[in-house]
């Protein structure tokens, strides 16, 4: 491998506050986006985009699913908005034990945000589509960086899994399944 500079695409959502009314349709269009099969039902638990909404102090704030990660942060920060302190935990994306955002709601398995782009031609992530304020917007941009491997979501799933229940009960439940696989492909 080379340490060379490579520059990528970067895609990205970005949300503007004063724009933004909390209608909650991007949750909607996303879940049903993700729906399997496709557009068949409504789960908002299943969405990777959540609203954080205080009606009492008219904030709304629409965060993205990130990263998993297997601890919770130590982050205490604080966010002023309209002069109201939020803890940082309000608008963290990742998936984490201290809290069921961003994870599957039949296996726990965490989500993250894909841009939709399991559909070409789709321009812009469905969440971007449906904003009727405008609040959400669509860009992409080049990056110069070191490129390295990306996680899959498989490679997420297995890791999550391993944190949950440990490593020796993940790898003796896929030998048994690859077995079991096995067994039926000899059976054919």
């Amino acid at each position: 491998m080379s340490d060379a500079i490579k520059k990528r695409i970067v895609k990205e959502i970005r949300a503007d506050l004063d724009k933004c009314i909390g209608c909650r349709a991007c949750e909607l269009a996303c879940s049903a986006f993700h729906a399997k099969p496709k557009y068949s039902s409504i789960n908002p638990d299943r969405a990777r985009i959540r609203m954080v909404i205080d009606e009492q102090n008219d904030v709304y704030v629409p965060v993205r699913g990130g990263d998993y990660t297997k601890a919770e942060c130590s982050g205490r920060q604080t966010y002023k908005i309209h002069g109201i302190e939020y803890p940082q935990c309000s608008f963290c994306g990742a998936s984490c034990p201290s809290r069921d955002w961003f994870k599957e709601p039949d296996s726990g398995l965490p989500i993250a945000c894909d841009m939709c782009e399991s559909i070409p031609p789709l321009t812009e992530p469905m969440c971007v589509q449906v904003c009727r304020t405008g609040a959400l917007t669509y860009v992409e941009y080049e990056e110069e960086c070191e490129e390295g491997p990306k996680p899959d979501e498989m490679d997420i799933g297995l890791a999550s899994l391993a944190d949950r229940f440990g490593l020796d009960k993940v790898m003796s439940a896929v030998a048994r399944m690859a077995q079991q696989g096995a067994g039926v492909e000899t059976q054919k």
